[in-house]
């Protein structure tokens, strides 16, 4: 028997799986995939999933980033991080960089392995049970264990999707660019001196990259003629809930666990933190404090998320903050750094508080 099955050999497995075997916890990962795995995302790690990584002994190679840049029709608003920069990798990339250190520190990974439900001893797969104290749903947004353990917290009328595609071509900056359009945004990330991902978000609609890439000219003039390096990989609906994040001994973890949605690009920073709070609840031997620290990890997150999805549907007052933000790069800077978790919520200050509201009205 292992002390812990981790179903889903994701970011979120591989992470939960390492903490636990540097805990001194056995842990085996499950997954019917094989590596690397590639899945729809940003690709551009905050700071603070940098050094949340480096915690655990992973270094992934990749570019890399001083900060944000905003850019909404002829307006741009540029941040830089403050402190330590963020990283533009490859999502295969980490991905290999998450396996070779779970195989170091003695991770049992089982690929190719298809989990089909909950059992008395562990789980069932297609290879027979996987007898387990602890059972880990890392198995992401649309998370079979969350279903099985009874936690789903049923469909969302929030539908957002996202489609990411990699284009060979040397990149034009050294931050994360969010492109602003009707309805959709785009986010650049440079991952090599020789590849820039573009990854789309919209609601509601069906729409394909090339679609939503025509709303954004500017960008589509950057790629022109570039060799397209990936194929294509959707992901949607965005937000997904959960009724609770553990049950008897059955917990969840990353986009398993819930997930609003990608606009501010902080996931895999969320993620790493889950994992570190429930490691902490297994070596202890009780799932409780889990839920508690849970909804503190994720309070800012989605508050943020929350807001500037508002910004979203609002166009006019988007390129309002976006021209505030312009003018204030020093606060876009702090306002970065709280995102990042590199200066606490009271980093932006009573003064850059009212300057920046001052800055709304007044845009």
């Amino acid at each position: 028997m292992s002390g812990l099955l981790v179903v889903g050999g994701g970011p979120a497995g591989l992470a939960t799986a390492i903490r636990a075997r540097l805990a001194g916890l056995d842990a085996r990962v499950i997954d019917r995939a094989q590596p690397p795995i590639d899945k729809a995302c940003g690709e551009g790690l905050m700071p603070d999933a940098v050094a949340r990584l480096r915690e655990i002994g992973v270094e992934p190679r990749g570019l890399p980033l001083r900060g944000i840049r905003y850019v909404d029709g002829d307006l741009v608003a540029e941040g830089h991080f403050p402190g330590s920069g963020g990283l533009g990798v490859r999502r295969t990339e980490l991905h290999a960089a998450l396996v070779r250190r779970a195989e170091d520190v003695g991770v049992d990974l089982r690929w190719g392995v298809k989990a089909e439900g909950l059992a008395a001893e562990g789980v069932q797969t297609d290879q027979g049970t996987f007898a387990a104290r602890w059972i880990v749903g890392a198995d992401g947004l649309r998370s079979q264990v969350r279903t099985w353990a009874g936690l789903d917290g049923g469909p969302s009328p929030l539908r957002r999707f996202g489609v990411r595609r990699h284009f060979a071509v040397t990149p034009w900056s050294d931050c994360v660019e969010v492109h602003w359009g009707p309805e959709c945004e785009a986010y650049v990330t440079p991952v090599s001196g020789g590849e820039v991902g573009i990854a789309m978000l919209w609601s509601g609609r069906k729409a394909g990259f090339d679609g939503l890439l025509e709303s954004f000219p500017a960008l589509k003039e950057k790629v022109a003629g570039a060799p397209v390096t990936s194929r294509d990989r959707g992901t949607g609906p965005l937000q997904q809930r959960a009724r609770a994040v553990s049950r008897d001994r059955v917990a969840l973890v990353g986009d398993a666990a819930g997930y609003l949605d990608a606009i501010t690009g902080e996931g895999l920073a969320v993620t790493l933190h889950e994992s570190a709070a429930l490691v902490a609840a297994l070596v202890a031997g009780d799932l409780t404090p889990y839920a508690a620290a849970y909804r503190r990890i994720n309070r800012l997150p989605n508050f943020m998320t929350s807001l500037v999805l508002a910004l979203e549907r609002r166009p006019r007052l988007r390129r309002r903050a976006v021209r505030a933000l312009a003018a204030e790069p020093a606060l876009f800077a702090r306002l970065l750094g709280i995102h990042a978790r590199t200066l606490p919520p009271r980093g932006l200050g009573f003064e850059g508080a009212l300057r920046l509201a001052w800055r709304l009205v007044a845009a």
